[in-house]
């Protein structure tokens, strides 16, 4: 985009922080006037931090997207950016006024831009030619660049004051709804893209027009090629729509979340009138229909914002950078983790060949209360010592790269146990969430559960703890919470029931991956190893769909008492059974 070269070369003499939000402002206003009309409808003292992040992304997706360049000039270019921002960071200010702008905001506003950092990631590596077996990669794809952008956005506003809740049963239509900003942004851009040599489309759906992916990148307006797009603009309006989304929501975010949603529906109805148009140039809503969604929508927000008092942070804390650079921070690219803290005693892991190593080991921890009043302690001191077991199996399953550890923390039934327990249970995960004991390692952190009747502010921590752990790739550990399995598959029936519903899915033809696809998790393996301490043997409720062929382990000590010993000698007993998911066992002639 030359339009943003042009505009920071003019503004890079005045380094001054006013200069700089100055320069963001005109950056977003001519890079991305929607935007710029987006941000207008917020309260004034959150406008600038907006304009910052917005302006900083557009100079990044600049970048990335510069035709003057090769492919892998523009790669070193975008981790140079990112570096540099990187470094700014450690300083506490920048010479470019952009990135000082940015780097003021997270320091006054005492935000984290690590997200914003891995957003950065995913949009360096789209200078590869990237392609989509299916929708699934797809989602993937676009929630890396639109989640961490959106998560800081709603960081801000609670900053301020005004937390923007999106309730957890509505949390597949928040992610339909920011999947719709991308599919919308692709279609707009198919011109830009098809001289770029891509097409961020899944071969899922090109599959369905045969012919019209060659005339899309040829640029011819085919049968084949209109009839996708107008699939395309179908499927994004569905996306779009989202009944409910702003359920609960303060009116000021609701209303930037009513006109982004109408400004979207108006670019689609751009996309389809454009027609051939479309493979050679952007199509945009006429100042008209800007006029008719931006108008009322201002004179809703300033009533709104006029009866919300909004909180503006006291002067920036500036950090104090206490080691070089070189240690501080890890280069572009390499992993910020650390390994486990060892054993007390010194031991090491035994040696699990892969095919011996599950790929998904989920524990009931059990016992807890019971190993309290054993020791004339109150239960909730169970539930306390039962974290330090958790942070063992963490461990242990770091020191084997096992993939996927899911743990039951608390049942939909265990709300019928006393209440002073149950808090006593809220006020432990509470504490374990802001003491952060995973910040080091590389383990993305996971909730499974209803949150239904869990306080505001706990959901909206388990929320922010998946947020910040995502792009971790070592183990994925998920902390089933308020969790009870037939709910699950209930909700995702639901769900399944209103994509019938709309259209998305024939009931003739659903099958089993259809319920997997509306479950909480839908990359979730099946369950390979279901442990349970504690001396019972039954599996409570617990991940019923994923477990229908795990192999179970039933061990009588309380949670508390055991290390990552346990969880090793586990999975040795599990590498010993032979698992042949509804096959005769062999006889000795059939075996030699």
């Amino acid at each position: 985009m030359p339009r943003i070269r042009e505009t920071l070369s003019a503004g890079r003499a005045d380094t001054a922080l006013p200069a700089a939000y100055r320069l963001c402002r005109r950056v977003t206003r001519t890079h991305d006037p929607e935007v710029d009309a987006l941000i207008r409808l917020m309260p004034p003292v959150l406008r600038r931090p907006c304009w910052a992040l917005w302006a900083a992304v557009s100079a990044f997706d600049d970048l990335v997207d510069g035709p003057d360049a090769s492919a892998a000039e523009r790669t070193a270019q975008a981790e140079s950016w990112i570096a540099a921002l990187e470094a700014d960071l450690d300083s506490g200010t920048s010479t470019d006024p952009i990135r000082r702008a940015l780097v003021d905001t997270a320091a006054r506003w005492h935000v984290d831009l690590s997200a914003v950092r891995d957003g950065m990631l995913v949009t360096r590596d789209d200078v590869r030619r990237r392609s989509f077996d299916d929708w699934a990669q797809w989602h993937a794809w676009s929630r890396g660049h639109v989640v961490p952008t959106f998560e800081l956005l709603r960081d801000l506003f609670g900053r301020a004051g005004v937390p923007v809740v999106v309730r957890l049963d509505r949390q597949a239509s928040y992610e339909r709804f920011l999947d719709s900003t991308r599919l919308v942004d692709t279609l707009t851009d198919l011109a830009a893209d098809r001289r770029e040599h891509r097409l961020l489309l899944p071969r899922e759906i090109l599959e369905q027009f045969p012919g019209a992916e060659d005339d899309l990148r040829q640029g011819r307006w085919s049968t084949a090629a209109a009839d996708l797009v107008a699939e395309l603009t179908g499927i994004a309006r569905r996306w779009v729509t989202q009944p409910g989304l702003t359920l609960g929501m303060h009116p000021g975010p609701a209303i930037v979340v009513d006109a982004f949603a109408d400004l979207l529906l108006a670019q689609l109805d751009a996309v389809e009138a454009a027609g051939p148009a479309l493979l050679h140039s952007q199509a945009r809503p006429s100042s008209v229909t800007l006029a008719r969604i931006f108008v009322p929508a201002r004179i809703r927000s300033a009533l709104a914002w006029s009866l919300t008092p909004v909180t503006v942070p006291p002067n920036p804390r500036r950090p104090t950078p206490t080691v070089p650079r070189a240690t501080a921070r890890p280069a572009v690219g390499e992993s910020r983790s650390q390994p486990p803290p060892g054993h007390p005693t010194g031991c090491r892991p035994p040696r699990i060949s892969a095919e011996a190593l599950p790929a998904h080991v989920a524990i009931v921890m059990d016992g807890n209360g019971r190993w309290a009043e054993h020791r004339g302690l109150p239960r909730s001191e169970g539930h306390r010592a039962g974290v330090t077991a958790l942070h063992e199996m963490v461990y242990g399953a770091l020191e084997i790269g096992l993939p996927h550890l899911t743990v039951y923390g608390f049942s939909t039934e265990n709300w019928r146990r006393d209440t002073g327990e149950v808090e006593g249970i809220m006020s432990t995960l509470r504490k374990g969430l802001d003491d952060d004991p995973f910040r080091d390692l590389d383990v993305h952190l996971r909730w499974s559960g209803n949150p239904e009747k869990l306080p505001a502010d706990l959901v909206e921590s388990l929320r922010h703890m998946e947020t910040t752990t995502r792009t971790r790739t070592g183990l994925t550990c998920t902390l089933c919470f308020n969790y009870g399995g037939r709910d699950e598959i209930t909700r995702a029936a639901a769900t399944l029931a209103r994509a019938v519903q709309a259209g998305d899915v024939d009931p003739d033809f659903i099958g089993e991956d259809d319920i997997t696809r509306h479950l909480s998790f839908p990359d979730m393996p099946n369950v390979d190893l279901l442990w349970r301490t504690g001396g019972e043997q039954r599996t409570s409720n617990f991940l019923p769909w994923q477990s229908t062929y795990a192999e179970l382990y039933f061990t009588p000590d309380n949670w508390p008492d055991v290390d990552r010993r346990d969880l090793w000698r586990a999975i040795t007993e599990y590498g010993n059974r032979q698992r042949r998911y509804g096959t005769a066992q062999p006889t000795s002639a059939s075996a030699t």
